[in-house]
């Protein structure tokens, strides 16, 4: 069974990341979503809540399995046994940084690949950045997150938490 691993900070899950999900799961047969987890940063939403969203968002999903982890994303691939590691391009900033992060992993693990996925033009604009400011900004942010996603939900369990 060919499992890939898709990290991110994904703060939160978007359409955009549901769309690399959805091509990822065409080329492998299990995927693994993981928050990545740095103490250092805070993020908009805790990452325990982050899988909560991205667990709602893909409800029904098969073959995708979603998580957290700390640590460098090589070592925990190596953790779980995924040699491929998927990323989401929108943009060629985002071809840039991606590109450097992959030959870093690749120097720190060669026998784990780094693919990388663009997203859909539908896509393209919407970040994760976009979508926090929105909500911050007391916005609606449905139309940018999965159909799945009870965002009020999990504002009011992020309020709850602080």
């Amino acid at each position: 069974m060919r499992t890939a691993l898709f990290p991110g900070s994904f703060d939160p899950f978007t359409l955009g990341h549901m769309d690399i999900l959805r091509s990822a799961l065409k080329m492998f047969d299990r995927v693994i979503v993981a928050v990545g987890y740095n103490s250092a940063k805070s993020g908009f939403f805790h990452p325990d809540l982050r899988v909560r969203i991205i667990k709602d968002a893909v409800a029904g999903m098969e073959n995708v399995e979603v998580c957290s982890y700390r640590g460098l994303t090589v070592e925990f691939c190596k953790q779980m046994g995924v040699s491929c590691i998927i990323r989401g391009l929108r943009t060629t900033t985002d071809f840039e940084m991606e590109s450097v992060i992959a030959q870093a992993n690749r120097k720190m693990a060669p026998d784990i690949m780094s693919i990388f996925i663009p997203a859909g033009h539908e896509y393209s604009f919407i970040s994760s950045t976009v979508v926090r400011d929105v909500l911050n900004n007391g916005g609606s942010a449905k139309c940018f997150l999965p159909q799945n996603v009870d965002i009020d939900k999990f504002l009011k369990l992020r309020e709850e938490e602080a």
